[in-house]
This record gives structure tokens, sequence and C-alpha cells, in this order.
């Protein structure tokens, strides 16, 4: 059985920048024999990977060809951006470089989004989820194309 991560739920993120993982992450991340998250700075919000699955993505990245605008583009903005954060008793150390990308203040949410979760400021994700349900039923179609 391979379990992702799902499900969403609010923390606090302290001065120093650390981040309580949820148990039901933590349990993704044990699953995968990994104590070490990749995450980086995307989309006003920041993706957290295992490490498993960061070296998937990584080693696509590495086959881009060496001269094309949009590879150069990824690797400067979203490969570049990326930092190993240890989980420490629960917790993970954002390096404040990534905490201004995202513009996290205090209150923080953790969404599940099966291979990766995002790390949002609280009143970026409300407005975010707010835009999302409001479009989801434009959305519906191209999910009916992919049988979901």
């Amino acid at each position: 059985m391979n379990i992702m991560f799902r499900g969403r739920s609010n923390h606090i993120l302290d001065d120093k920048g650390r981040l309580a993982i949820p148990t039901r992450f933590r349990e993704v991340l044990g699953q995968k024999g990994d104590d070490c998250l990749v995450v980086t700075s995307k989309d006003r919000c920041l993706w957290a990977f295992a490490k498993e699955d960061w070296q998937v993505l990584e080693d696509k990245a590495a086959n881009l060809p060496l001269f094309d605008k949009a590879g150069i583009a990824f690797l400067r903005g979203f490969i570049s951006s990326a930092v190993e954060c240890r989980v420490k008793n629960g917790r993970i150390t954002l390096p404040p470089s990534l905490k201004e990308d995202a513009g996290l203040q205090k209150e923080v949410v953790l969404a599940g989004q099966l291979k990766k979760f995002e790390i949002w400021d609280r009143g970026r994700w409300d407005e975010e989820f707010e835009r999302v349900k409001d479009g989801f039923p434009e959305a519906s179609p191209s999910l009916l194309e992919l049988r979901i």
C-alpha cells in the first residue's frame, strides 16, 4: 500500500522558523524510510517532498535541454530554491529565504497534495481555497477526461 500526503491542518510557525509536521505526514516519510523533506518555493507557497519523490523530479530536471529557456527558468526558480529540511522531534526548520518567498507569518496551513504537501500562510491559503472552490466546476470537465 502506498500512502500519500492528504488532508490539511493549521499550525503555528515559531520565531525560529520551526514547524510541526502532522503525524500522518510523518508516517508517509516513515514508510519511505526517510526523515528529510525537500522544500522549495512555488506559486505563493512552499512545496515539500519526501526525498525519494524529489529525486525523481530532480533526475528528470537534470535531462532538460541545456539552453532551453523554460528549463533554465525552472531550474532557477524552482530547483535553486530547494532546501533539505531534516525532521527532528516531529518538526522541520524553514530557512528565512523560504519563509520570505512564501510570505509565511505565524499561522500556516499544511495541505496534502498526494506526492507532496504545500505550506501556506494562513491568509493566503484562505484566499486560494476560496478561489479554487469557486473555480472547481470549471475544472470538472478536465477531471472527467482523466476519469476522476
